[in-house]
């Protein structure tokens, strides 16, 4: 039998490639879904045409170019919604779950090399390969993540699950940074500024591949903390959607654990809109939607953002261990909707944009690694990649609320700032939902 020190040393180098491949992905997440893919699709709709000129119609429906970004985000979310959960399905009942993260790592470097290839007015491809892009790092995030249960114990989830996101904000971090000196030295270069852009859409590719492949290594033959190894071809008995159907019911009967996924969803949406489509948001702001204009500078803020988080993270999970992870997450929950309000109000400069940039910073790491590591007390063993692929569906494929509610007003109001203030109702609401949910008792399966 396996001593608890011999289990603790044997899982090191897996805990370890868990925290790399969140590394390696995060070139994707924070080069080109945070900072370049918003002014990249906003260039590319308006390059031939005004801002708020119609780029689809479809009868009463007309979607302007400066809503590109946002109905993309929309769509890609819709699709998660239908994909992920039979993928978390499928990993729970394949032996080898490492191979389905190599072939997400590996088509997710190639959209993003792919990415590069798109100019001109070709924003319709350059929308598709994001769309795609986007649902296959939601594919990844599910089997990254039901990794979580199985190689740390429940003591340790939080601070394993905060480790993990500052891995990740580190390996981005560092990414932006060498794409920042290459934008601020293209010229030296002999490079324009599109080229510079595209090749910091290569990069994040290469990244994703390289540390992804090495970290996806070190995960074979995880540990599991109570029940039995998933076998290639269990449950092959009933289908895939009726396997859902039953998690979902499971799910559903267990009303504390039910609220927290309900309250999770509105949240995280609220999150991930905030985070996808702040540049976006800037460009528009303060740079007048020129993308040239405003690459640099939004390097420059995600770049602090990324290092930010690294303490928040860290921050967040202290706080955690003293006050607990609830009660931290809903902290962490006011402050963003402080943020929500200041971009409001306030950011019309660069260095109002900077100051909300730190805040978001000191509570992204901490909201999303504590949601996380309460969702992991919450599973049954031998379920995992199931219930986090219900998880990523709350968490990337019903993202398409907080874009659509953008969409809607940004089209209605043609206002920025609108769009902004209405996330505030899911922050507010995801809230209101997790104070009232009883964390014990949906770890105690009611």
């Amino acid at each position: 039998m396996t001593s608890g020190a011999e289990a603790a040393t044997e899982s090191k180098p897996r805990l370890t490639g868990w925290s790399m491949y969140s590394w390696a992905n995060h070139g994707w997440e924070t080069t080109v879904a945070t900072v370049l893919i918003g002014p990249w699709l906003l260039a590319l709709a308006t390059v031939h045409r005004k801002d708020s000129a119609t780029i689809i119609g479809l009868g009463a429906l007309h979607l302007r170019a400066e809503s590109l970004p946002s109905a993309a985000l929309t769509v890609a979310a819709i699709l998660q919604f239908i994909l992920l959960p039979p993928l978390g399905v499928a990993a729970d009942r394949w032996a080898a779950p490492q191979r389905l993260l190599t072939v997400a790592c590996v088509t997710g470097s190639v959209i993003a090399v792919l990415l590069a290839a798109t100019a001109g007015g070709a924003w319709v491809a350059a929308a598709i390969l994001f769309i795609v892009g986007t649902v296959v790092y939601g594919a990844s995030n599910v089997v990254y993540n039901s990794f979580l249960p199985r190689i740390a114990g429940p003591a340790d989830r939080d601070a394993v699950s905060s480790r993990g996101f500052a891995y990740g904000y580190v390996g981005g971090g560092l990414l932006l940074a060498a794409n920042l000196v290459l934008l601020l030295i293209h010229d030296s270069l002999g490079l324009s500024k599109a080229t510079a852009v595209r090749i910091c859409f290569v990069s994040a590719g290469v990244w994703w591949l390289g540390f992804g492949i090495g970290s996806i290594r070190r995960l074979v033959g995880e540990v599991r903390y109570g029940g039995d190894p998933v076998t290639a071809g269990a449950g092959t008995r009933i289908g895939v959607w009726r396997t859902i159907t039953a998690e979902l019911r499971d799910v559903v009967a267990r009303p504390q654990a039910a609220r927290y996924l309900i309250a999770y969803l509105l949240f995280s949406d609220a999150i991930s809109a905030v985070i996808a489509l702040a540049a976006t948001f800037i460009t528009h702001e303060i740079f007048g939607d020129s993308a040239s204009r405003a690459s640099t500078f939004l390097f420059e803020l995600i770049l602090l953002i990324q290092f930010v988080a690294v303490l928040g993270a860290v921050m967040f999970a202290r706080i955690a261990g003293a006050i607990g992870a609830k009660r931290a997450l809903l902290a962490s929950l006011l402050i963003w909707c402080a943020v929500i309000v200041y971009a409001y109000l306030a950011v019309r400069s660069k260095a109002t944009a900077v100051v909300a940039g730190v805040v978001i910073g000191v509570v992204l790491g901490g909201s999303q690694a504590l949601a996380r590591s309460l969702w992991s007390q919450l599973v049954p063993p031998g379920r995992e990649a199931t219930y986090f692929g219900v998880f990523e569906v709350a968490n990337e494929g019903t993202a398409w609320i907080a874009p659509l509610l953008f969409t809607i007003v940004v089209n209605v109001t043609g206002s920025f700032r609108q769009a902004i203030l209405s996330l505030l109702i899911l922050f507010v609401a995801g809230g209101i939902l997790l104070a009232r949910t009883d964390i014990d008792a949906a770890i105690a399966g009611r």
